[in-house]
Parts: structure tokens; C-alpha cells; sequence
């Protein structure tokens, strides 16, 4: 089955708003206005996310907006974090879940990844939710093992599972590829897709032909189309080189080539 591309950018805590538009205006002028049936995304810092929607908006570029992180509770005494509804209020309509550096930095475990995910999807946002071993469990050859762990959390939960393939997504980033300047090859990504894939289809069936799965971990123009060849490979979700203009916009030529 052929599932259309995503192409995400996650931004992590790099420019503020001022850059932003920067950012955007500088797309603005080689990205036009062309439509096509690939996603452009891009995952901004909280204080980014007005200026990101006003701006695209402005230019009437079609790039979809989202948060890195959010809280599963709708509101309370949680200092710090941002609620789905907040989200909403402004426009936004996407989520990122469950990054490795939310995992290795900030206390994120499967189960409040999954929590996250649950509630903002029953609160109608899109999420994407990230998995993905480190290089001891790989060396240790446990990545199979740390994927099952790692997703059986979404597929046990009524609200996530009912989403994959629509508005659940998943996104596969060995952390020792990520920023590391190493790219799993597409063999060794194509190996960890097919089996998340196999995984969604002992649990839900044919809706697993529907998920998309996308791949990050240095993903940059030279790799993208080599990865996208791989027939479980639905897209990228890009850090550094989501940063710079001209890079991003070679990805978004590859996905549409796609």
C-alpha cells in the first residue's frame, strides 16, 4: 500500500520567534505555492508556535505546525508544561510524544508516553510518537525487544490504537543516530520499520498498511531518497537539518519526487 509522505522537522530548542519568521519568509520564497501529496511539518519550540502560524499563514504556505511535548492532564498544578487545550486555543493541532531526549533528559517512560498520546488524541490533536534504542541495546542486540516495549504501551491503549492510522503516527530514531552524524543505513532502518509494521499488524490488522512510520536520525538531503526507497519507510522526522532553509527545502523536493 501506498502511504503518502511526512516530512517533519523537529526544531528542538533552537530560534525564537524573531528567527522564525526569518525562517519562514526565507521558504517563502522558493517554496511558493505548490501543493503536492506529501506533509510538511514542523515541530517548533512552545514560544515559536503563534509566530509559526501567523507567519505561514500570511504566506499561505501549507506547513502544518506542532508542539514537542505535552502534558496529559487538561489542566492543573503541573509548572511548566502546556496542555492540549492551550494548544488548541492558538491553532495547534499537532503533537510530538515521547523523543529520546524527553526520555534520557526529562523522566519520559513508555507509560507517560502513551499517556500523553492518549490524551491528546482524545482531545483531537495528531500525534507522533517516537521509539527507538540506544547502541548498547543494539550492540546488545535488543532492538527488537526495546521497540516491542516501547510501542506496546500505544497498542494496548483503546484511544491510541483506534488512532494509528489516521491520526497516530510513529517515528523510529535509533538514538545513536540521532545528531551523531550517523544514519542507521537503509537496510538496518527498512529491518526496524518492517518489524514496528509487523507489530501494528498482529495487532490490528490491515489498519497497519495505513500507519505511517516515519525514520529520524541524521536524516539530510544525501540519505532522504535512499530511505524513502525502503517500502516501510513513510517519511523523515529531520533535527539539524530542519534548521537551515536550503536543506529543508532538498527534503521537500524529495518527498514530493516520492
Amino acid at each position: 500500500m501506498k502511504r503518502s509522505v511526512l516530512l517533519a522537522g523537529n526544531w528542538k530548542m533552537n530560534f525564537g520567534p524573531k528567527e522564525t519568521a526569518q525562517f519562514i519568509e526565507t521558504l517563502s520564497k522558493e517554496f511558493g505555492k505548490k501543493t503536492s501529496p506529501s506533509t510538511m511539518r514542523l515541530y517548533v519550540p512552545y514560544l515559536d508556535l503563534q509566530t509559526a502560524l501567523a507567519t505561514a499563514k500570511e504566506l499561505q504556505l501549507p506547513i502544518q505546525m506542532g508542539a514537542q511535548n505535552i502534558h496529559f492532564e487538561k489542566s492543573g498544578a503541573f509548572t511548566g508544561e502546556i496542555s492540549a487545550s492551550m494548544l488548541k486555543e492558538i491553532g495547534i493541532t499537532q503533537a510530538l510524544v515521547g523523543h529520546s531526549e524527553r526520555r534520557q533528559y526529562f523522566g519520559e517512560t513508555n507509560e507517560t508516553a502513551m499517556k500523553r498520546a492518549a490524551s491528546a488524541l482524545e482531545q483531537g490533536l495528531e500525534v507522533l510518537a517516537c521509539i527507538g534504542e540506544t547502541l548498547n541495546e543494539r550492540n546488545q542486540n535488543q532492538t527488537e525487544a526495546v521497540l516491542r516495549s516501547q510501542l506496546t504501551p500505544f497498542l494496548e491503549n483503546a484511544t491510541c490504537a483506534a488512532a494509528l492510522g489516521e491520526r497516530l503516527h510513529i517515528a523510529y530514531e535509533p538514538v545513536w543516530a540521532i545528531g551523531t552524524g550517523v544514519t542507521a543505513t537503509p537496510e538496518q532502518a527498512e529491518t526496524a520499520h518492517a518489524f514496528i509494521r509487523s507489530l501494528l499488524e498482529q495487532k490490528l490488522g490491515a489498519i497497519a498498511q495505513k500507519t505511517k512510520i516515519l525514520y529520524g536520525g541524521s536524516v539530510t538531503p544525501a540519505n532522504f531518497a535512499s530511505l524513502l526507497n525502503c517500502p516501510n519507510i513513510d517519511g523523515g522526522l529531520v533535527g539539524g537539518a530542519s534548521l537551515k532553509p536550503d536543506s529543508w527545502l532538498q527534503l521537500w523536493n524529495l518527498a514530493q519526487a516520492n
